[in-house]
């Protein structure tokens, strides 16, 4: 820390300062400060630190499979997060996310004196656990629904749903199928939702969703069955896994895309703009989900955060799988 203090020509109290209250040094100071710490490396002594001020630096994250797309990019924006302020982060993976499971894996995390914890919960079945969480500890929760103790951050799924499906609309088709997520997932039924509202307020037939389970697969195998119907003129998945297989479908039951049907997935995966055609889609933006939840965090650490829901807009981004409905 002295070589620190002395490249930047301060005080070794202030180079403190500056990696443990940043807010409370000037700016240009802490540029200086932050400057000679990229410049000589330097890495903060963690034990040190908790001696000053009481906190041990690190955070945890109970998080639940972690091998689809959504759950891990939210993961990865919060641990981006949480490196770019100097923090250490410790990830607990639950095989379910249930009062129980939920529990146990707080209780693991509080006896490694983490300051606070980040709960991933995108299911149902993860409320009951979510409201008895030990009052002492400061949590936010990623993914899930309002009336909870504690802040919650996430996409505003409703939305983005409604934006595919009045897109889809705009190109003139008469209405849209969906091929939804799992029930049990908030993500899932928030985006039928708002899917049902954008043809209910337009009077649209609303066909019953078929319900997937985000695979490729799924999506394969309900595509197959609208592939069948000649009055399907436009698809909106609820992921872009299962939108790459309702393409699947569609091309082997020589229904041109988007000639004769128009699909939207939901994710923005990478993959997307390389699918043939490229993917119609609705961008979540994790990064943003990790940065705000960190901030929460962060500010329910210091008492400052009282519980709300703080949604995300999503993006519409239009690519080559949607055009106008083929005439009749």
């Amino acid at each position: 820390m002295e070589d620190v203090a002395e490249r930047a020509g301060v005080s070794a109290m202030t180079v403190s300062r500056v990696l443990n209250t940043p807010d409370k040094v000037r700016p240009d100071t802490r540029a200086r400060v932050l400057d000679a710490v990229r410049a000589l490396g330097y890495r903060p002594n963690f034990a040190a630190r908790s001696l000053v001020t009481g906190r041990s630096g690190a955070l945890g994250v109970v998080s639940f499979d972690t091998t689809l797309y959504g759950p891990a990019s939210t993961l990865h924006g919060i641990e981006q997060a949480a490196r770019a302020d100097d923090y250490l982060i410790t990830i607990v993976s639950v095989g379910a996310l249930n009062r129980r499971s939920i529990g146990e894996a707080v209780n693991r995390l509080r006896f490694q004196s983490v300051d606070g914890v980040i709960i991933v919960a995108p299911h149902e079945s993860a409320a009951d656990g979510l409201r008895h969480l030990p009052p002492d500890l400061p949590v936010v929760v990623v993914g899930a629904r309002d009336n909870l103790p504690v802040p919650v951050a996430s996409v505003d799924q409703a939305t983005g749903a409604v934006r595919a499906t009045r897109h889809l609309l705009s190109l003139g088709h008469d209405t849209v199928w969906h091929v939804s997520g799992p029930q049990d997932w908030i993500d899932a039924r928030a985006r039928i939702e708002g899917w049902r509202s954008v043809l209910q307020s337009e009077d649209r037939q609303i066909p019953e969703p078929l319900l997937g389970d985000w695979s490729a697969r799924s999506g394969f195998e309900h595509g197959k069955l609208l592939a069948r119907d000649p009055e399907v003129t436009a698809i909106f998945a609820a992921n872009d896994h299962m939108a790459t297989g309702v393409l699947r479908a569609l091309r082997e039951a020589g229904r041109r895309v988007p000639q004769d049907v128009s699909v939207v997935g939901f994710d923005d995966v990478p993959e997307a703009p390389y699918l043939w055609p490229p993917l119609s889609t609705v961008r979540q933006n994790f990064t943003e989900v990790g940065r705000l939840s960190f901030q929460l965090l962060l500010d329910r650490i210091d008492g400052r955060t009282s519980p709300a829901h703080h949604l995300i807009e999503p993006e519409l981004v239009v690519r080559e799988s949607t055009s106008a409905r083929p005439p009749r």
